[in-house]
């Protein structure tokens, strides 16, 4: 069975005493097989309809203890695993979501894989290769900072890193061959059981700025700061249509695209963990089952414990 997912399940959030939040899937679903408007159709300032940031705050903690709970049933089951991929801009805030959706999952059962530039092991190899030796098992929780969507993104800004790739053949359709290339690899994943969910972290140019200004002010945020960062902003308008051209390409039934505003890290943070939570509360995970038999061999050495 694969991961079922209700666009219109609405997400109710109590603010507390009285206020509350709702907002559906999709709201930031990119809508399979229809065409959408990156910088019209999603609003990076979107907050649901609310400004509560500590309450919102302690809502995504209790999500990080249902997501623990949600863990510990994957594992158990052995039957699913979850890959989740964030893709942003600079400063969008992708570690930090990582760091508080995952906070109350186990170690053990969780692997972060952070893709930068291409080794010459990695480039002597398919683009995607690097990706599936990452690939978490079943049972476990796969997060993907960054992915193998920088094909489609940093490379196609900079056209100089696709010659390093040595590719028999680079025409003007290479993008959509790769679409469909990532597209069918996806396909091939949930067909074998692992869930792919995908966030994009929309946030706006004024906002990047504002936090690569915080990241220079601050002593203690310099080491965040990197010129290459603000190298590649010079580049804002082409990584947005490149985004675009990918969210409408590789939305699919079996893999969709989240835009999340990201303006507002708590925001964010809050949408990211009910999706998730969304997601795997529609898998059905549950324990495995005890047979009878299984079940009065434990009762007989209970009871050889217990005369011990």
């Amino acid at each position: 069975m694969k991961r079922k997912l209700d666009p219109d399940r609405k997400i109710k959030i109590k603010i507390g005493d009285e206020g509350k939040v709702e907002f559906r899937l999709k709201e930031l679903l990119v809508p399979p097989g229809e065409k959408i408007s990156l910088r019209k159709d999603y609003d990076p300032d979107f907050t649901g309809g609310f400004d509560d940031k500590e309450a919102a705050g302690e809502y995504v903690a209790e999500n990080a203890k249902r997501l623990a709970e949600y863990q510990d049933r994957l594992y158990a089951q052995d039957t699913y695993s979850l890959l989740i991929i964030f893709q942003a801009m600079d400063a969008a805030g992708k570690d930090g979501t990582i760091r508080h959706v995952m906070s109350g999952v186990n170690p053990q059962g969780c692997h972060v894989t952070s893709f930068k530039s291409p080794s010459t092991e990695e480039l002597d190899h398919d683009y995607l290769w690097r990706a599936a030796k990452a690939l978490p098992a079943r049972g476990m929780i796969g997060i993907f900072n960054r992915s193998y969507y920088e094909e489609t993104l940093v490379v196609r800004v900079h056209p100089e890193f696709l010659a390093k790739q040595r590719l028999p053949k680079v025409d003007d359709d290479i993008w959509k061959r790769r679409f469909k290339e990532i597209n069918n690899f996806e396909r091939y994943l949930t067909d074998n059981g692992t869930v792919v969910l995908k966030f994009f972290l929309h946030v706006s140019k004024k906002e990047q700025k504002k936090r690569f200004l915080s990241r220079i002010d601050e002593a203690d945020k310099n080491w965040k700061f990197s010129p290459a960062d603000y190298a590649e902003r010079a580049h804002w308008d082409k990584y947005q249509d490149a985004f675009e051209d990918m969210l409408n390409h590789t939305s699919t039934d079996e893999a969709p695209w989240f835009v999340i505003p990201a303006d507002n890290k708590w925001f964010a943070r809050l949408a990211v963990s009910e999706t998730i939570c969304a997601v795997l509360d529609g898998l059905d995970l549950a324990y495995p089952t005890v047979s009878k038999e299984k079940k009065a061999e434990l009762q007989k050495i209970r009871a050889e414990l217990e005369a011990e």
